[in-house]
């Protein structure tokens, strides 16, 4: 057996999250088993993380162990990109370290949440969140409190029964591209939709309902004065570092 790293690109619009669930086979990770079984692969994958209903991928990295006949990376790449639903891409497929783990040996992943200051038009609808009006330099000022090592137990959603919630924040901030306002967030990881609420608190401060110090007293776990979870559609995951 040799272990492989699977760089993959989805659209999360068209599945119920990223991971395996017994109550429906539309997820990434079903129709990839689904497929890699039909390949006489029959390891269970692991994924660098998990992605919720909506949510996108670009560069989400998965490993699995395949057998040695599976030694042309190019054809079986071909094969998975044929057989997989059109959501979903195969990018790159490399051979690793039998150490290799997709999640655990990550050490940074990359989120980007994308945001158009507009009406909603049905042609982005499920991949950009709409927002009619828009104080960016509200929402630049406030993003890097979220720089640093921080307890995030107020930025998770109920159900994550994690007994840590800190987390590091390496980079946090804004920039703008074709109309698109785009935040970025880098970390050692994040809690359960903590990036959708983290946005969520930016956006009550862009509308006026919330401001730079109550999420510095949110951040420090003094007081909770948020519980907006931004849409799903808007967010991406971009990038595993290694």
């Amino acid at each position: 057996m040799s272990r492989i790293k699977i760089t993959l690109s989805y659209n999360g619009s068209a599945f119920m999250g990223s991971q395996q669930q017994s109550n429906t086979d539309n997820t990434v990770m079903g129709h990839l088993i689904t497929v890699l079984h039909r390949l006489k692969i029959t390891a269970t994958p692991k994924a660098s993380g998990r992605t919720d209903r909506g949510v996108h991928a670009t560069h989400q990295v998965i490993h699995v162990d395949v057998p040695e006949f599976w030694s042309d990376l190019v054809r079986l790449k071909e094969m998975l990109n044929v057989q997989l639903p059109s959501a979903m891409r195969i990018r790159r497929i490399e051979f690793v370290e039998s150490e290799f783990h997709a999640r655990y040996s990550a050490k940074r992943r990359v989120y980007r949440y994308i945001i158009k200051e507009d009406a909603i038009n049905p042609f982005e609808d499920n991949f950009v969140t709409f927002v009619p009006h828009l104080n960016r330099e509200a929402i630049c000022d406030a993003i890097g409190c979220f720089i640093g090592t921080h307890n995030f137990e107020l930025f998770k959603k109920s159900g994550d029964d994690l007994e840590h919630h800190t987390r590091i924040i390496y980079r946090a901030y804004t920039y703008s591209h074709k109309g698109y306002f785009i935040l970025v967030f880098e970390g050692n990881g994040f809690l359960r939709s903590q990036i959708r609420l983290m946005v969520g608190f930016l956006l009550r401060i862009s509308a006026g309902k919330a401001t730079k110090e109550q999420l510095i007293e949110q951040i420090s776990c003094i007081k909770r004065h948020s519980t907006d979870i931004a849409p799903h559609n808007g967010l991406y995951l971009t990038h595993i570092k290694y």
